[in-house]
């Protein structure tokens, strides 16, 4: 939506994280010559533009501009977490209706937690963020006008997909429906704005909560946590996972978007939400693949060093104290744009 950022996809699934990483990498490096070339301009990742101000930016005015304006009749769109968001968002297939309700209600009590290891914006309009994860601050309140469309972003548990698309699609379409949107353009499963969604049109579990990391191979390491977690919770015979009270999920998911991994949680493997990460960690560790497990050591350094959001903090404050801040911003985040380019993750 936003036209400082440009997404890159797939337009099928890799067979392999290594394909993952070598195809996205390729794509990315043709956008960064091909910027440089035509406009003298330079990709940056993490999950917000430190120093963007909302009015140098817009909304996409081409393509699909009809969604946006659709849009714009009911939100604010000139504002963070509608402009100045970029997330990696990972789409998981489950091939029954069965196994679908499954993954979603698991997800939901992994993403309460994940932005602790994958928050990337710790800085915006040029100042430090009052959030580990602003990105999601700011996701939460965006479209404040219709709740329904976002709930308290950590999904409810479903039962079935019938429930799934009456009592979540349905009351979201209805609602925009009465702020006054074109029931054909805004009464989509991809209009719902939680953590996790369940996409009909490609048989995938789409997971939102995740802030756009510094380069590929980062992106790749939290898909291969993610998946081979899922995969060891699916396989155990006795629960490796308990399934906390949403309530529960939402209020931890709130603290660990405004703490992190010291974030005080609920959760029976807490206190802390390290040591939460860090059992999840164990459950993917023991149910990877040989090529997951090459990506995993970085997920366990984010764990125990901090998340890129963290990293970033501190390495802005400490050069900070020798320059002003403005200054500190940009040095670190150029050193992000290199990463990004040289596919090296930045600890």
């Amino acid at each position: 939506m936003q036209l400082h950022v440009m997404e890159v996809k797939p337009n099928k699934p890799f067979k392999s994280p290594e394909t993952f990483e070598e195809t996205m990498y390729k794509a990315v490096l043709r956008l960064i010559e091909m910027l440089e070339r035509r406009y003298g301009a330079r990709l940056l990742g993490t999950g917000m533009h430190p120093t963007l101000r909302l009015w140098d930016t817009a909304v996409w005015p081409h393509r699909h501009r009809q969604i946006y304006e659709a849009f714009s009749r009911i939100f604010n769109l000139r504002q963070h977490g509608w402009l100045n968001i970029q997330s990696f968002q990972l789409n998981l297939p489950y091939s029954s209706e069965e196994k679908a309700v499954l993954i979603h209600n698991l997800l939901a009590n992994i993403c309460a937690y994940l932005p602790a290891v994958s928050a990337s914006s710790p800085i915006y309009e040029g100042r430090l963020g009052k959030y580990v994860d602003n990105r999601l601050h700011f996701y939460m309140k965006n479209q404040k006008e219709v709740p329904s469309i976002t709930g308290k972003v950590v999904p409810e548990y479903v039962q079935s997909l019938s429930q799934y698309r009456r009592d979540v699609i349905g009351r979201y379409s209805k609602d925009l429906a009465e702020a006054g949107a074109h029931p054909c353009i805004l009464n989509k499963d991809w209009v719902n704005s939680r953590g996790v969604i369940i996409r009909f049109d490609r048989k995938a579990l789409e997971i939102r909560i995740m802030d756009e990391q510094e380069c590929i191979k980062s992106d790749v390491a939290l898909s291969c946590f993610i998946r081979a977690l899922l995969r060891g919770l699916l396989k155990a015979d006795e629960p490796l996972l308990p399934l906390l009270p949403t309530e529960v999920l939402a209020e931890d998911f709130k603290s660990v978007i405004k703490d992190g991994l010291e974030a005080e949680v609920l959760h029976p493997n807490g206190p802390k939400a390290r040591q939460v990460c860090r059992h999840f960690l164990k459950i993917a560790q023991n149910h990877a693949t040989p090529e997951e497990k090459g990506y995993l050591p970085l997920i366990e350094k984010r764990i125990e060093r901090g998340s890129l959001s963290e990293i970033i903090k501190k390495r802005v404050l400490a050069r900070a104290e020798k320059t002003d801040l403005n200054e500190a911003i940009i040095d670190v985040y150029s050193k992000l744009l290199k990463c990004l380019e040289n596919n090296e993750p930045f600890f």
